[in-house]
């Protein structure tokens, strides 16, 4: 039985595998033909914190698919009335997948421990791989491929840079994130990337500029996430010149794209400039998250296109 917990745990022949299935099930979809592939499948949609996104492209997903979904928020009870292999069992026996967007890693981890069917890690503190798998199709699809393509991360190693720098090695696209000292990639991780993927050309630099000279993608998220509200404003101060705006953007090239995982603060790490113009994909980036975990609840099921 197959889960989706980190992207460290595919080879790039199955990230490919997924990437494919979701740029066939998108072109499906566009050209208006109806696909079964979940007729009768049921998705348990586990969530910890809020969400748009995530949950309506699951959602929007799973009935395109012509199965079905049932969100479980809180009140669930989730780690409080009763032990994650408990929930997990009895969870796992009413239906086919389960997508679980939760505070910590670890319980994910434990969730698809116990349970009979396949788990997928819709966000967690440690990394947000249908995101980042969601943002490769993107490059892929406008780029026509990941042959020369660089993506640039600006902003804080957090999750999403993550799950990016893991498909970035898995998909062969080379990365630069740029971000203040205390905020770069810790040495474990770094050492992980390093072992996992020996070609990947994967830097970090405290430089923006240099960061984004010659990326065909310049990347970023919102410097404070979701639990660190309490660090906002600290972290306001020492991002301060990690916005990315027209000036940025200018040295990365009139032909770099610009992408988001949203949401967006406007005016902190991104200005108005940059997601509403020219080179900005962030709707077709987040539309893609759809169309993406359409074709990961394929591949976890093991159905053919």
């Amino acid at each position: 039985m197959r889960h989706f917990l980190s992207l460290s745990d595919l080879s790039a022949d199955q990230a490919s595998q997924i990437l494919q299935l979701a740029v066939e099930l998108k072109e499906r979809w566009q050209q208006g033909e109806a696909v079964g592939q979940m007729a009768g499948r049921t998705l348990a949609l586990l969530f910890q914190k809020p969400s748009l996104r995530t949950r309506v492209s699951f959602e929007a997903g799973v009935n395109q698919l012509g199965g079905k979904s049932i969100f479980l928020g809180e009140d669930a009870g989730w780690g409080k009335r009763e032990s994650i292999k408990d929930f997990s069992e009895v969870l796992s026996a009413y239906v086919d997948v389960i997508a679980c967007r939760a505070r910590s890693h670890q319980d994910v981890i434990k969730l698809a421990e116990y349970a009979s069917c396949p788990v997928i890690n819709a966000l967690t503190d440690f990394c947000h791989p249908c995101q980042a798998m969601a943002d490769l199709m993107t490059i892929h699809e406008i780029n026509g491929g990941f042959e020369g393509q660089h993506l640039a991360f600006v902003g804080d190693a957090n999750n999403v840079a993550r799950s990016l720098a893991t498909a970035c090695g898995l998909l062969g696209v080379s990365m630069t994130i740029a971000s203040p000292r205390e905020y770069c990639f810790d040495s474990a991780f770094m050492d992980q990337c390093q072992q996992q993927f020996p070609e990947l050309e994967f830097r970090q630099t405290a430089d923006p500029r240099e960061a984004v000279r010659g990326a065909t993608a310049v990347y970023t998220d919102v410097w404070a996430s979701m639990g660190q509200e309490k660090e906002e404003q600290i972290r306001i101060r020492d991002f301060a010149d990690y916005q990315v705006n027209a000036a940025l953007m200018k040295e990365a090239g009139d032909d770099a794209i610009f992408l988001h995982c949203l949401p967006a603060r406007r005016g902190q790490e991104v200005t108005d400039e940059v997601m509403d113009g020219s080179q900005s994909r962030v709707i077709q980036q987040a539309e893609n998250r759809m169309h993406l975990q359409k074709g990961l609840l394929v591949w976890l099921l093991d159905h053919q296109v």
